[in-house]
């Protein structure tokens, strides 16, 4: 029988001038060995708790502390913060802060080196050849795509080969193929090398298929730990905390089928294909007359290298926007999609090609030159704040510009992104999804024709995922065309009508998201995965189904139909 390696008894701590707890008595025990998943909501204690264990809280954040947390038999109150970093690896959420050298092996062997292992750049070269990153070891971390500066966070965080690893949010800002890159480098720790592994995880679909154990947090105590299966079935309770279960459990729950809920693809395949019933296909929608806002002609950006080498971060690209187009740009992490939202914003000129704005030539690619038409929204909606309220914030450009009519604007605008009730607060003290609906808000301001999105749902929970759809369909009443870049494969199934599918500088595909979901190859070679419900719907050989509901009805309706 496994023993304890994290034991956690009746921790509370709250911040100065805070009156909620934002740990409440709680309690844990962690066994060597586990992979241990921990889920709640936004401001339901997860990373705090975990900061309890490598000794940050209470030693770096200041606060009242109650309770005690002891790791590996050690009292972490009685140590310093150094001593149990030497068995206590963290990758935290905002990973780029961690990498402090200029080269790849010198940054996974930087935690070794300071603790004075004579071995640091064998322990580096290890953790390099774990994460897969070995090839990349004489390279510049600048260099590096952010799904690779990722596994390079987490290479330094196991050069010391802890035997606890934390990780907050492990797949947050990475593309599908990346995303499991991370998690099966954690399988491999956890099962090779005896490490336990935490994650604080949204995508309940990667807990079902790496995870052992599942902890839910509320209101800074630990309601349950269960077994992966247990806890993913939980479906209601779950629901009621805003926290979804993978698309396939969620759609036996909600065809009332048996309490034995499949939470992988694979088990979905089983209990979905014994009785499922004849599906026909759906006509295709007929399309709208195509108007072009803005076109791109063997668009290519090219760039010198630190060792003088020449490369394309865009190659060639060609491709139309259309007025009334919802329009998302994806692929892998250092595909292009960031260098063509900057070249469609005029941040970066193409080094050849032609841009068209309403089929007029530009001869000026520049911010100002486009900013009547086309606005961009960062993918860090704090950097776009500049004021004190978020009503200045959305006046701002406004007052630049002097618009008339600006208050009734501003206000129709705050009541469209449900931002009255925060109008008077700073936007920079709002939570995660508040801010993108203020960033969001600013855009529409400008009143463009055109609106350009980096990564719209970047580091939100799932409950708030689910809300950015909503906010995008407001976004339309003020825009004409709307171009999203992202990762997030759910959201371009459920709003977009294109895909824009970007390897290595090219354009490689343009299509709908019903006919690319199907295309193999196109998927394997952009390290794309449809979601859940859309992988079930092919292997079923359903009707493209992108959302939950949509499963549900059709499924209904096809029982009717055979009855």
């Amino acid at each position: 029988m496994s023993k304890p390696i994290v034991e956690i008894h009746n921790v509370t701590f709250q911040y100065p001038g805070n009156d909620t707890k934002v740990l409440n008595e709680a309690n844990l025990t962690v066994e060597e060995g586990d992979f241990l998943a921990i889920i709640g909501g936004n401001g339901s204690g997860k990373s705090t708790l975990c900061k309890t264990i490598n000794g940050l809280i209470p030693k770096f954040y200041v606060g009242e502390f109650e309770g005690e947390v002891v790791i590996d038999g050690l009292t972490a109150s009685e140590h310093d913060v150094a001593t149990l970093s030497k068995s206590i690896g963290y990758v935290y959420q905002d990973f780029e802060n961690q990498l402090l050298r200029p080269t790849v092996l010198d940054d996974a062997s930087f935690v070794p080196l300071n603790y004075g292992f004579a071995d640091f750049k064998e322990r580096g070269n290890w953790a390099l050849q774990v994460t897969g990153l070995s090839h990349l070891a004489k390279e510049f971390v600048w260099q590096l795509s952010g799904g690779q500066k990722h596994l390079l966070a987490l290479a330094g965080a196991i050069a010391m080969k802890p035997k606890i690893l934390i990780i907050d949010e492990p797949i947050a800002q990475l593309d599908p193929q990346h995303a499991k890159t991370i998690y099966d480098v954690l399988k491999t720790l956890n099962e090779e090398y005896g490490t336990t592994i935490i994650v604080i995880e949204h995508y309940t679909e990667f807990i079902a298929a790496y995870c052992k154990q599942v902890v839910l947090m509320d209101q800074g105590r630990v309601c349950w730990k269960k077994d992966v299966r247990a806890a993913l079935s939980s479906v209601e309770e779950l629901l009621t905390q805003q926290i979804f279960p993978p698309q396939v459990t969620l759609a036996a729950h909600y065809l009332n089928r048996d309490y034995n809920y499949p939470i992988t693809l694979d088990e979905a395949i089983d209990y979905f294909s014994g009785d499922s019933p004849e599906f026909q296909t759906l006509p295709k929608p007929i399309k709208n007359e195509m108007v072009p806002v803005l076109v791109l002609r063997n668009v290519s950006v090219r760039y010198r290298t630190f060792h003088k080498q020449t490369k394309d971060a865009l190659h060639q690209v060609s491709t139309t926007f259309y007025k009334g187009d919802q329009v998302a740009l994806v692929g892998n992490n250092g595909a292009g999609k960031s260098t063509l939202l900057k070249v469609l914003g005029g941040i970066v000129k193409p080094t050849e090609g032609v841009m068209e704005l309403s089929e007029n030539p530009l001869k000026k690619f520049t911010p100002e030159t486009l900013s009547d038409t086309l606005a961009f929204v960062f993918q860090n909606a704090e950097e776009m704040f500049i004021d004190d309220s978020v009503r200045k914030e959305i006046e701002y450009y406004l007052k630049a510009r002097k618009v008339g009519n600006l208050s009734s604007l501003v206000d129709q605008i705050l009541e469209d992104f449900d931002l009255v009730d925060y109008q008077n607060q700073d936007a920079r003290l709002l939570s995660g999804g508040q801010q993108r609906r203020v960033s969001l808000a600013i855009g529409a301001a400008m009143r463009p024709s055109i609106i350009i999105l980096d990564e719209p749902t970047a580091n939100l929970d799932m409950a708030t995922k689910s809300n950015v759809v909503m906010m995008l369909e407001n976004l339309k009443k003020h825009v004409d065309t709307i171009i999203i870049a992202t990762h997030d494969m759910q959201l371009v199934a459920e709003w977009a009508n294109r895909m824009l599918v970007m390897h290595d500088g090219e354009l490689i595909a343009d299509d709908g998201s019903e006919v690319i979901f199907k295309q193999q190859e196109i998927l394997n070679r952009a390290g794309l995965v449809p979601p859940q419900l859309i992988r079930l719907c092919n292997q079923l050989n359903f009707p493209y189904c992108a959302t939950i509901d949509s499963f549900v009805e059709c499924w209904k309706q096809a029982e009717q139909q055979g009855a």
